[in-house]
This record gives C-alpha cells, sequence and structure tokens, in this order.
C-alpha cells in the first residue's frame, strides 16, 4: 500500500518533467515543495516572477517566507488588525507573536497568550477525535480552513492518514449530499446559466489572479451518488486542498469551480435549502456553448499553462469534454485517466505476489463508464507498449460488463461510443456470475457504483480457478463498494489480494492480519498535476500517465 507522503507524489511529479522536458534536470524547485535545494542555492536567489517552468509569480511572496519573516498582507496593501484575523490566507490566530502583535495592529485584538501552531494543532487533533460522526469532523475542517489556512494545511499535513476520509472520501459524498444544509460561505466559482455570456468577467470576479489549477465538475455524477447538481462543489474543494497538502501547491494559485446547469434529482429540487438553479438540467446546445465559453474564457484570463482537470461529469459528457479539449487545453479527467494510472500501477504492483506480467492475465469489469473503460484502456496501452501487439488484439482479453450484461459484438449497433472498442465475439451473458465463470478472469474490477455487486457466489468462483484472485471494488463512497475487505477475504479463504476505492479497516482471519489496498485517485493527481504544473506542458498525454504509472508502482 503507498503511504500518503509528499515524496511519493513528487516522484510522479519528477517522472511527468522527466518526459516533458526531456532529459535535462532540475537545478532548483519550489522550496514549498520540496524543501530541499538539489545544488544548495537558497530559494531567495530565484526569480519570483516565475516558476519553474510553468510557475506564476510568487504575489505574495509565499514561497519567501521563514520562521522570522511571517508573510502577510502587508507587503501589497496595509489593513488593519482586525482585517488580517478575518483573512484565512495569514491570520495564524494565537500563533502571532508579541512581534506580530505589534507590527501588525493586533494588540487587543487576541488573548495575551502565544500559542505555536504545533500545540493549536494538539489541541484541534483533539477536538477533532471527540467527534463521533464523520459529517461533523468535515464541517469542522471547512470551519478551519475558512480561518485559518495555515493551520487547516499543517493539519492535513501531519494527519493526512488520519483526515483524508474526512476531506475527502467518504465523508465527502455526505456532505455533497447536505451541501445545503451545512453551506456556510462559498468556496470557489459557481458558475450557471445566469452567468451566460459573461463568464469571462465572473472569472476575474476571483480575488487571484494568477491561476495554476482548476477543478471544475458538473455534478452528475459525484462519486457514486449520482446527481447531486451544484452541491458538487465539495468534489472541487476536497480535491484541491489533497493538490496542496500532497502536492505541495500553494493554494492561491487553486480555483475551485462549479458548472451549474441545473439538476434532473427531485428531492433537491424540492429541498428547500437546496442551493443551485431550480430547473432540469440543460443538454445539448445549450450545455455545450456554456462549457465552451468557459474553456476560451479559462484560457483567456489565465493562460495556455493552467490546468483544468474535469471531475464527476457524467459518462456521455465526460468523453466528449475529453476529447475535444485535450488538444487545445491542458485537461486532464480524473474519473477516466486518474483512475486507470492508479489502477495500472496497483496491477503492476500486485505481480510480485501473482507472478507473470500483465499480458498473461485476463480482466473482467463491471461497470463501462469513465473510469470501466479508462481502466481498460490505459492497461491494454501498457501490454501493447511492453509486448508490441496490435491494441486491437490486446483488448480481446479485456472483458466488461454493463446493466445490460456482458459487451458483446451483437449489442454494437446500440453501444455508446466509448464501449464498443470493448464488444467482443461471445454469446450474450445477462448476469456477472454467468460471466465470470465463462470468461474465468484472473482479474475482477468493479467500477459500476452499486454496492455489494460482487456477491459471495462471485467471489468463490473467482477463488475456485485463481490461486491468488484479484479483486478491485473501487466504487466510492464506502456504501457503493462492489464487496467489502471483509467479504472478500472470508469468501476466498484469505486468498485474495483486495483493493478498494475508499478504505476498509485491517481485516483479521484465521490468525492472520489482511491490510486491504486502496486504489484511489487521491494516489496520481496531486503528483501528477503539479509535475505538469512544473514542467510548463501544456497539453496530456498517454505517455505521461504511464511514466507517472511507473512511478508509483515502484
Amino acid at each position: 500500500m503507498i503511504s500518503f507522503n509528499r515524496p511519493n507524489f513528487l516522484k510522479q511529479a519528477l517522472g511527468v518533467l522527466k518526459l516533458g522536458r526531456g532529459e535535462r534536470k532540475i537545478g532548483v524547485v519550489m522550496e514549498s515543495t520540496l524543501k530541499e535545494m538539489t545544488n544548495g542555492d537558497s530559494v531567495l536567489d530565484m526569480d519570483d516572477k516565475s516558476g519553474v517552468g510553468g510557475g506564476v509569480e510568487d504575489m505574495y511572496g509565499e514561497d519567501r517566507v521563514t520562521e522570522d519573516q511571517a508573510v502577510t498582507p502587508w507587503t501589497v496593501s496595509v489593513a488593519s488588525g482586525y482585517s488580517l484575523l478575518r483573512d484565512p490566507h495569514h491570520n495564524k490566530g494565537l500563533a502571532f507573536t508579541e512581534k506580530e502583535r505589534d507590527a501588525l495592529y493586533l494588540r487587543g485584538l487576541l488573548p495575551p497568550v502565544v500559542l505555536s501552531q504545533e500545540l493549536q494543532e494538539r489541541k484541534l487533533m483533539h477536538n477533532l477525535r471527540q467527534y463521533k460522526v464523520p459529517l461533523q469532523r468535515y464541517m469542522a475542517m471547512m470551519d478551519l480552513q475558512e480561518r485559518n489556512e495555515r493551520l487547516f494545511y499543517k493539519l492535513l499535513i501531519d494527519n493526512v492518514e488520519e483526515l483524508l476520509p474526512v476531506v475527502y472520501t467518504p465523508t465527502v459524498g455526505e456532505a455533497c449530499q447536505k451541501y445545503g444544509s451545512i453551506f456556510r460561505r462559498p468556496q470557489g466559482l459557481y458558475i450557471s446559466l445566469k452567468e451566460k455570456g459573461k463568464i469571462l468577467e465572473v472569472l476575474k470576479n476571483w480575488p487571484e489572479k494568477s491561476i495554476q489549477v482548476i477543478v471544475v465538475t458538473d455534478g452528475e455524477r459525484i462519486l457514486g451518488l449520482g446527481d447531486l447538481g451544484c452541491q458538487g462543489m465539495g468534489i472541487p474543494v476536497g480535491k484541491l486542498s489533497l493538490y496542496t497538502a500532497l502536492g505541495g501547491v500553494r493554494p492561491s494559485v487553486c480555483l475551485p469551480v462549479t458548472i451549474d446547469v441545473g439538476t434532473n434529482n427531485e428531492k433537491l429540487l424540492n429541498d428547500e435549502f437546496y442551493i443551485g438553479l431550480r430547473q432540469k438540467r440543460a443538454t445539448g446546445q445549450e450545455y455545450t456553448e456554456l462549457l465552451e465559453e468557459f474553456m476560451c474564457a479559462v484560457k483567456q484570463n489565465y493562460g495556455e499553462k493552467v490546468l483544468v482537470q474535469f471531475e464527476d461529469f457524467a459518462n456521455h459528457n465526460a468523453f466528449e469534454l475529453l476529447a475535444k479539449y485535450r488538444t487545445t487545453h491542458l485537461v486532464f479527467n480524473d474519473d477516466i485517466q486518474g483512475t486507470a494510472s492508479v489502477v495500472l500501477a496497483g496491477l503492476v504492483a500486485a505481480l510480485k505476489l501473482v507472478g507473470g506480467t500483465l499480458a498473461d492475465h485476463t480482466f473482467l469489469f463491471l461497470g463501462a463508464g469513465e473510469a470501466g473503460t479508462g481502466i481498460a484502456e490505459l492497461i491494454a496501452l501498457e501490454i501493447s507498449k511492453k509486448t508490441n501487439a496490435p491494441l486491437e488484439e490486446i483488448r480481446k482479453k479485456i472483458w466488461l460488463v454493463d446493466s445490460k450484461g456482458l459487451i458483446v459484438s451483437s449489442r454494437k449497433d446500440s453501444l455508446q461510443h466509448f464501449k464498443k472498442p470493448w464488444a467482443h465475439e461471445h454469446e450474450p451473458v445477462k448476469e456477472l456470475l454467468d460471466a465470470v465463470k465463462a470468461i474465468k478472469p484472473t482479474v475482477l474490477i468493479g467500477t459500476s457504483g452499486v454496492g455489494r455487486t460482487f456477491t459471495k457466489d462471485v467471489v468463490e468462483a473467482m477463488a475456485s480457478f485463481n490461486e491468488k484472485p484479484l479483486i478491485l471494488a473501487l466504487s466510492n463512497p464506502t456504501s457503493q463498494a462492489e464487496c467489502t475487505a471483509e467479504e472478500a477475504y472470508t469468501w476466498s479463504e484469505g486468498r485474495a489480494i483486495f483493493a478498494s476505492g475508499s478504505p476498509f479497516d485491517p481485516v483479521e482471519q484465521n490468525g492472520h492480519i489482511f491490510v486491504p489496498g486502496q486504489a484511489n485517485n487521491a494516489y496520481i493527481f496531486p503528483g501528477f498535476g503539479l509535475g505538469l504544473i512544473m514542467s510548463g506542458t501544456i497539453r496530456v498525454h498517454d505517455d505521461l500517465l504511464l511514466a507517472a504509472c511507473k512511478y508509483m508502482e515502484d
């Protein structure tokens, strides 16, 4: 299992850099990211007008901050100490020193005690652990982010394994479902149909001008929870917090965006606390024109090198948007490409336990949407690259099951375009269990978004013809996982190699402790995005994804 720490993500970033910039060595890298110089030079000697390769101006001197010289808005303009305490980007709460309280007009605005950031961190972690309901922890973390950003990220970085499930999946799913009820202060930009024709003006309303990463969703397919409309904002906010905590990207260059075109969720439309447009989803030309205006405005306002990460778009839009903009913008779809990269790296790592090569295995997917077809395609690309076999031939060992059963040639005319490459010659099969028995896969991967679909019969069938069956229940959040870790280990008599999208606790069985793996996008996108930013690349190619996979599997 890969640990959540910055060196792992920086290895991925440097893997992307290596391909994006040839073998050119990076002499100096942002101190706030790598925290060590390759040649001993100080970050203070850097030209602050641009970062490495594709960086942006360090407007607030964040890369020059030291213990003795804290960075505050005073470097740009003078405001009252009262305003400073209400600026989450620069507020330190009780950690302001005696000198800072005098210099920044804070005398009398704080209690007299000075508490170090470390002591504040211990207190907050103690308080968080008193909450029994995960959503309460989520709300407490969001409150902290809105009043003291520095402490929020220190807390998250130092306690990432404990807090990742709080700010990210699975808790963020419940937060999105209840976003209207828990909404307190807007985080990010909301661009709705009302803003059509003036999206560039809306982007200019955002206070930070040098944006490097945008995570955008239209809320139509949030995790495995379906259409949550405008309340999907929790996803971009959560993803970008990990860009900073795990990748070291400055919060000031990150922008969460929700595109609100309505929702088809009747429950939300009838909810008096719903915060989005109360109308059915716009489709067709109206939707296309809004997204086109948004993408053009982003490029015009932030330049060629801004990274746009698509999140939780429905299948029919996700593939079209990626295909349309990957040749004109720096875009990355985390559901299609990010998930695929993590799973591929996990499969290659699992080969150390089961032996053989990827080409020796047969793959069966439950779910043929963005994640399923994205993983399948990257697996096929990797095998083709290693064996020099035609891609079409490689695909024949990869099978997909959707809601209508096994995808076979006789269904080709009725299939969506992204499913057609996976339609192979075989008699129709309706049920997953029958498909498992017919195909006899060595690897079973769930991306269906439907919980408990890997039944006891399915897992036992996998175990009957595999000594060590690979079972990946990837759907999020935990409630939507195809099976639990305990079920996989129990039904396979402890022989399964198991990983999931959301975390599961270790399982004890017959005196053995089994620690489930986690194949979550959080392992890839912070480091991958950082590499794209640092290298200054302007397009994402499949070779970059494969490079990131290699560094992750190592």
